[in-house]
C-alpha cells in the first residue's frame, strides 16, 4: 500500500512508500482512502517538530483529516460497502482518566490519549485503512468531494459548543461575532456563526485572493484592518481566534462586549515575545465578567455536529475552500505553501490522478 510518511522528529524524511497493508481486525472498517487534507500540525510533523510514530517502529503514516469509501464492514455494524466515511482522531488512553472514560477524550486529563497519523497510531493518508466502526462517521454522499473538511469542522464545532456552555452560566443571547484568521478553521468558525444566526465578522491581513470573497458570500463581513481597530468598532459578544498570533489574540481578549467570550484555537508559536498590559486585561475580563477558553481536538459528538454543518452548508462553497489537490505521489508539494492556498488536499484514489 503507498501512504505518506516521515520519521518523527527528522527534517525532510517526508516520503511516499510502499507499507505493509492494514489487516481489519474484528469490529473495523476497511476502508480505501479517497482524501487527505493538510493542517498546520502536518506541517510541523514534517518539519520535524512533532509527531510519534507507534510502538516498535521508526516511522509514521500521517494524515487526520481523513475521507474515505468502506471496502468491507462487520455484519452487525450500521456501516455498509459503499458508505463515505471519515475516521476520528483520537482515542481514549488504555486506562482511562475521568473525562475518557465518559467519551470526553478530547478532554483527555493525562495525555496518555493517542491519535491517528500523530501521536503512535498510523493516520490516514494511505491508499487503505481501517478504523474501528466506533470510530467512523458516516457522511452525506453529496460530501464526496469536500469530507475531508468533516475533521477542522469538528474543532469549531467544539468551539462553538465550549462558547455556548460558558455562556449558560447566565442568560445569554450573543448577537454578533467576531472570527480572527480566514483560514479552514476561521473560515468553517464562520460559517457555523452564520448557521447560528449571528452577524459575522471575519478579520484576516490579505486584501486579495479568495478568502474576501468566501466571506461575503457566506453573508459575513470581512476586514483587514488592525484587530484593535476592529474590535473597538464591533464590540463583539463572541471571539473565535484562529490566528495563534499573540497580539490578535490580547487585543481580542480586551475587545469584546461585557460578558464577551474567547475562543483560542490557534496555537501561538513557542520562543516570540510580546509586551502587554496584564493589569488592564484582568481588570476587563474581572469587572466585566468575560471569559477566555482554549479548545482543540474533538470528540464523537463533534463529529456528528460537524457533519451536520457540512451537509446544511452550500456544496459548492465547501469546494472554493479547496484552492489545491495533489496526488498520492506528489504529495510533498501540499507542503510548500502557495499566495491563494486556503485547503490543500492530497488525493488518494489512483482513478483521480
Amino acid at each position: 500500500m503507498r501512504a505518506v510518511t516521515v520519521r518523527p522528529s527528522a527534517r525532510d524524511s517526508l516520503s511516499v512508500r510502499d507499507m505493509p497493508d492494514p489487516v481489519r481486525g474484528e469490529g473495523e472498517l476497511l476502508v480505501d482512502g479517497l482524501a487527505v487534507g493538510v493542517c498546520g500540525t502536518d506541517k510541523e510533523i514534517v518539519a520535524g517538530d512533532y509527531g510519534w510514530a507507534p510502538p516498535g517502529e521508526d516511522r509514521l503514516i500521517i494524515g487526520h483529516e481523513s475521507l474515505g469509501r468502506v471496502r468491507e464492514a462487520p455484519r452487525d455494524s450500521d456501516f455498509a460497502c459503499g458508505d463515505l466515511v471519515v475516521g476520528v482522531v483520537r482515542r481514549p488512553d488504555p486506562e482511562p482518566c475521568g473525562a475518557c472514560a465518559h467519551g470526553e477524550f478530547d478532554m483527555c486529563r493525562n495525555g496518555r490519549y493517542t491519535e491517528r497519523g500523530i501521536k503512535e497510531r498510523h493516520g490516514y493518508a494511505g491508499r487503505t485503512w481501517t478504523v474501528e466502526s466506533d470510530y467512523a462517521v458516516r457522511l452525506d454522499p453529496a460530501l464526496e468531494s469536500v469530507g475531508m473538511l468533516l475533521e477542522p469542522t469538528t474543532v469549531v464545532a467544539k468551539a462553538w459548543e465550549q462558547v455556548e456552555r460558558i455562556g449558560s452560566r447566565a442568560w445569554f443571547e450573543p448577537r454578533r461575532a467576531l472570527v480572527t484568521g480566514a483560514g479552514p478553521i476561521g473560515l468553517l468558525a464562520a460559517l457555523l456563526g452564520v448557521r447560528r444566526g449571528l452577524d459575522v465578522h471575519v478579520l484576516d491581513r490579505v486584501t486579495g485572493g479568495p478568502k474576501p470573497g468566501l466571506v461575503r458570500d457566506l453573508g459575513a463581513t470581512y476586514h483587514s484592518e488592525d484587530i484593535g481597530e476592529v474590535a473597538a468598532k464591533l464590540r463583539p459578544d463572541v471571539v473565535i481566534e484562529a490566528t495563534g498570533a499573540g497580539s490578535v489574540v490580547f487585543q481580542s481578549m480586551a475587545g469584546t462586549a461585557t460578558y464577551g467570550i474567547v475562543c483560542l484555537t490557534g496555537v501561538s508559536p513557542k520562543g516570540r515575545r510580546l509586551s502587554v498590559d496584564a493589569g488592564t486585561i484582568n481588570r476587563e475580563l474581572v469587572l466585566e465578567n468575560d471569559a477566555v477558553v482554549g479548545s482543540v481536538n474533538a470528540n464523537l459528538r463533534h463529529y456528528r455536529q460537524g457533519a451536520d454543518a457540512l451537509a446544511w452548508a452550500d456544496r459548492s462553497w465547501l469546494e472554493r475552500m479547496i484552492t489545491r489537490r495533489v496526488p498520492l505521489e506528489r504529495a510533498a508539494e501540499a507542503f510548500t505553501a502557495r499566495e491563494d492556498d486556503i485547503k490543500v488536499v492530497i488525493t488518494l484514489d489512483e482513478q483521480q490522478e
